[in-house]
C-alpha cells in the first residue's frame, strides 16, 4: 500500500509540473497547438484539429528531461 502512495504522490507532481509549464506557456506567448504542421479542418457542421507538430516537440522536451532525470537518479 505504502508503494501505491508513493506513486500517487509522483504521479501528482508530474501532473502539478505539466499543468505549470502548460499555464506558462500560455503566459509567455509559446505557441503551443498553433505551431506550423498542426492540422485544423474547420467545416460548416464542425471542425477537427490534431496537434501533431506541438505534441512531437512535447514529446521530444520531455524525452530530454526523463533522460536528464533517470540519470541523476540512477547514480
Amino acid at each position: 500500500m505504502e508503494s501505491l502512495a508513493r506513486t500517487l504522490m509522483v504521479a501528482g507532481i508530474i501532473i502539478f509540473i505539466i499543468g505549470g509549464g502548460v499555464y506558462l506557456a500560455a503566459k509567455y506567448g509559446i505557441p503551443l497547438g498553433r505551431l506550423p504542421g498542426d492540422i485544423r479542418i474547420e467545416g460548416e457542421n464542425g471542425s477537427f484539429y490534431f496537434p501533431i507538430t506541438s505534441s512531437i516537440l512535447v514529446s521530444v522536451i520531455l524525452t530530454i528531461i526523463f533522460n536528464i532525470i533517470s540519470r541523476f537518479l540512477n547514480k
